[in-house]
């Protein structure tokens, strides 16, 4: 009897370490970094299962029919091609005859798939934008910066906004397009929102609208929400004004993320950062301007609106770029810029301390025609 218990139970903690193992197994199916030859700049959108994207920009001199692309992916996950070209030799990619290939990641476990668009382009970033290329897809609207859809996207914390579960529209989330631009038909609105009972638990009582030229990681809103948002794109050119419209209405008297009042009025944001990038997936964090009054050191130049004021009608902005942290001219290097070492990135907040969840639910801040003039 006694040995037969001794088997059974042998056996049991068999079964048991088993099933353990299967379930320590990453259930994660995703695309975290991707490096290779040529490559400027990388933007992850690991957001809902509809939105998962990579856009890759890439040297002009590279040859799109034979692009690397390492790709980094979660601990024993796996990636390939959802239709392979006769070209490819992985790492090493056929993007020659299309811009945009869907890849499959398994992950650890050999059931949690993910399908993800990648999109690999000469296309360098605009200096001109007038808000009118939107995605239709649900549930929040994206900005395009260029006129071919799928190439360079504008982000903003909306997907981080949809945890909430206080959006049943486009429309309610804190950045959307609306009707009424300047010169063309539309603009983009952004309006500090309410985060609801969610926000109360996580301490992130509001959600400032916002939109920048970047990336936002909805996988890290709720650990790290500065590290979350990352500012700027690959830029070749040395800018020299920040210009375009805007309309703002504040919500009153800011609250801190424990909801008691600051003594302070809400104000808009509206500003464009340029800077030299270590590697090229490296972006500035959303902590560009920390509550110290100091500002992120890696900035070369910067152009910042010293007030948003009170308007309902279009008003114009015109900022200069000026240096930050003792750099000068003379700091920037040509060979660099033009190898695409530096980034830009331009910044609107309905909020200007949304960031650390300090402003005003109702702080609406309207953005139109923006232009960067440069060298």
């Amino acid at each position: 009897m006694t040995l037969k218990r001794l088997i059974s139970g042998l056996c049991l903690a068999l079964t048991l370490s088993g099933c353990i193992q299967d379930e320590a197994l990453n259930v994660e199916a995703a695309i975290d970094g991707c490096t290779g030859k040529g490559i400027l700049s990388v933007n992850i959108q690991n957001e809902p299962e509809t939105d998962k994207e990579v856009f890759i920009l890439v040297e002009e001199s590279s040859d799109l029919s034979a692009t690397e692309l390492q790709f980094t992916l979660p601990e024993g996950a796996t990636i390939k091609a959802e239709t392979p070209a006769d070209a490819d030799n992985p790492p090493v990619y056929d993007f020659g005859h299309t811009s945009t290939r869907n890849f499959i990641v398994t992950a650890e476990d050999g059931t949690t798939q993910a399908i993800f668009r990648v999109h690999v382009n000469k296309v360098p970033l605009p200096t001109s934008f007038s808000f009118e290329n939107l995605s239709q897809r649900e549930p929040y609207h994206i900005f395009y910066a260029t006129d071919r859809q799928g190439i360079i996207q504008w982000s903003s914390g909306n997907p981080g906004f949809a945890l909430t579960s206080m959006a049943s529209s486009p429309e309610d989330f804190p950045t959307t397009q609306m009707d009424g631009g300047i010169q063309s038909t539309h603009c983009v609105k952004l309006e500090t929102k309410d985060t609801g009972s969610f926000g109360s638990v996580v301490g992130m009582p509001i959600a400032a609208g916002n939109l920048f030229i970047g990336s936002f990681d909805v996988s890290n809103a709720l650990k790290e929400p500065l590290a979350a948002t990352r500012f700027g794109y690959t830029f070749t050119q040395k800018p020299n004004r920040f210009t375009g419209y805007y309309k703002y209405k504040s919500g009153g008297e800011s609250t801190d993320k424990s909801g008691q009042p600051t003594n302070e009025t809400d104000r808009g944001d509206i500003y464009a950062v340029f800077y030299k990038a270590p590697s090229s997936d490296f972006t500035l964090a959303g902590d560009v301007f920390p509550l110290d009054g100091s500002i992120n050191p890696n900035v070369i130049l910067m152009a910042r609106i010293p007030q948003t004021e009170e308007t309902d009608t279009w008003t114009r902005f015109d900022l200069p770029f000026e240096l930050q942290n003792g750099f000068t001219l003379a700091d920037i290097d040509e060979q660099d810029l033009a190898d695409g070492k530096y980034k830009l990135s331009v910044v609107f907040s309905s909020s200007i301390k949304g960031g650390y969840f300090i402003g005003a639910v109702g702080s609406t801040l309207w953005i139109d025609e923006v232009n960067i003039e440069c060298e």
